[in-house]
């Protein structure tokens, strides 16, 4: 006998902390869905809180909060069933999930697989669940797991088949790194042939200060064959009807991008779009930054505009996520900026249509000049004299934000950030550090790609073609002291991501020199990094809560 379901995948985008605006929004897409006559609604881990609560886990009054809103919840649930993520508390704390039918509570499930690497810190929060249950919907036994549950062989999966489950929902918050989207298909395909049983994966989606999600649910069958996939980066419902026969999956008869609109009143068919290649990173990007400027209160952003590659990708990423008119650029000038960075700028910013203010420094460099005069006197300049310009623009940046309320964004990128090829309190000083995580290299590709697919050179080909300057002394260029970027990001890469040693870098043919300065450069400047604005996660290990090192720091690198 063939039995069918209308699954619904909630690729839901929460704020952390605000329980009561994401409980009505879950409401609405509740009444939504029932709308579109779906039997089973699935939401993404902690929905209700938001992910990750951290700290505000120790806040009573947040997580009494968290669990009276299960009430609001049940009561929209006549005639649909719904999973939703939240944090469950009996003498300690579980990040759970509740199924819940026709306004009943009917069972509650504990996480029982904790992460406690990279990003993730759930240990310090919570305890691990062991218990199981299933349920019925049309006539199909199903059950639930969380995130990394369904990341291990002997996890709960075998457990959930073996009680008699013909349909696993795994809710998820998994960040967006490079390559996650592929590695979660391969897990989830290797859960589902082990236990003979198809896994419909839903993710969150959003901006959350480092981390961004980036939804891409998806469905696998008793094979491990993805069989139904949600869009990359958008809030939506994925809409899945399948159909079972005894108890195996027989077929998807259709799949369906319902997207979230007028506070999720409204639901629109839309394409299923799935972002790959520089596309992913740049939706990634956009979306963080949007997401962590909107969910912070501000309406508008500024930035430095120097003329060079890193402030033109910013630039255009913040006129994707926020509009033209939400963003303004200043160009600052000093004596020994070339007529470059004042042309190439305007350039930029006539091309994207965002406003551009232009404010030299020399007045104040001048005054620090005098000031600082008799201090100096009888000593070589170095880059003591070179910070002061960077800091002044940090403070005319910093400034204005105070004055008109709007939000800095920093322009350094990852090369720059490993070697501490910045100034604190200069070009360091602001809110958010859009292209934190993304290598120099990478960078160019980016703005490559975008003017590719615009069909015009919107950043600017002499932007792209001039050599890298911080133009803080004359004729400077980035080579002066720095390995070549190709070389830089490569050693980058290898250390910070995937853990080669010194020996071990020497043995990938780089040159003693190079990798001697890299190393020495990246630990040397984590004090730098401990007071850098937080930035969009982009790859598998980004400072911030991916890098923990101590600042004082007297480990030798140099013996394996």
């Amino acid at each position: 006998m063939s039995r069918t379901i209308k699954l619904g995948l909630v690729q839901f985008n929460p704020t952390v902390g605000d329980i009561s605006g994401n409980v009505e929004r879950i409401c609405n897409i509740i009444r939504s869905a029932k709308k579109e006559s779906i039997d089973l609604l699935a939401f993404p881990e902690l929905s209700v809180t938001g992910y990750p609560p951290e700290d505000l886990l120790y806040q009573k009054s947040f997580v009494e909060a968290n669990l009276k809103s299960l009430s609001a919840i049940s009561q929209e649930t006549n005639g649909i069933c719904v999973i939703i993520g939240f944090v469950d508390q009996d003498n300690y704390l579980f990040n759970a999930s509740c199924v819940i039918k026709d306004n009943i509570i009917v069972g509650t499930y504990h996480k029982h697989i904790l992460p406690n690497y990279g990003v993730f810190d759930e240990q310090r929060y919570f305890v691990s669940g062991s218990a199981q249950f299933v349920f019925d919907v049309k006539n199909i036994c199903v059950s639930t797991n969380i995130c990394e549950d369904i990341w291990f062989s002997d996890g709960p999966t075998r457990e959930q088949k073996a009680l008699g489950a013909e349909l696993i929902i795994n809710i998820n918050a998994s960040p967006y790194h490079i390559d996650k989207r592929e590695l979660r298909e391969l897990e989830l395909s290797s859960r589902a042939k082990e236990n003979d049983i198809p896994i419909a994966y839903v993710n969150m989606v959003g901006g959350q200060d480092e981390l961004v999600f980036d939804g891409n649910s998806f469905m696998v069958d008793n094979q491990g064959q993805t069989i139904a996939r949600g869009s990359s980066f958008i809030e939506e419902i994925v809409k899945i009807d399948v159909s079972f026969s005894d108890d195996r999956l027989d077929c998807v008869t259709s799949s369906e991008s319902l997207v979230l609109v007028n506070h999720n009143t409204e639901l629109v068919r839309n394409e299923i779009v799935i972002k790959e290649g520089m596309e992913e990173i740049y939706e990634a990007l956009v979306l963080g930054t949007r997401d962590y400027v909107k969910k912070s209160g501000f309406d508008k952003v500024l930035l430095g505009l120097s003329g060079g590659i890193d402030s033109a990708l910013t630039a255009m990423i913040a006129v994707d996520a926020l509009g033209a008119s939400a963003v303004t650029g200043v160009t600052m000038p000093s004596r020994y900026s070339s007529t470059g960075s004042i042309s190439d700028s305007e350039l930029l910013a006539s091309n994207i249509g965002m406003s551009l203010l232009e404010i030299p420094i020399e007045p104040a460099h001048l005054a620090f000049e005098n000031m600082l005069s008799e201090v100096f006197a009888n000593t070589e300049e170095n880059i003591a004299e070179e910070n002061v310009q960077s800091r002044i623009r940090g403070n005319v940046l910093m400034t204005m934000s105070n004055k008109f309320g709007w939000l800095v964004l920093t322009t350094g990128n990852k090369s720059e950030m490993s070697m501490g090829y910045s100034t604190l309190y200069g070009d360091m000083a602001g809110g958010f550090c859009v292209i934190k995580d993304i290598p120099k290299t990478m960078v160019y590709a980016l703005c490559e790609w975008k003017n590719k697919i615009s069909g015009r050179n919107l950043i600017p080909s002499i932007i792209l073609e001039k050599p890298p300057s911080a133009e803080l002394k004359p004729d400077q260029i980035d080579q002066d002291s720095l390995p070549p970027y190709d070389v830089l990001d490569n050693i980058i890469e290898l250390y910070l991501e995937q853990g080669l040693s010194y020996s071990e870098l020497l043995r990938q043919g780089f040159s003693k020199s190079d990798v001697n300065q890299v190393i020495r450069a990246v630990h040397r400047n984590e004090y730098k990094r401990y007071q850098a604005p937080p930035g969009v996660k982009i790859t598998s290990r980004a400072f911030g809560k991916d890098w923990r090192m101590p600042i004082i720091n007297r480990f030798n690198y140099w013996e394996d």
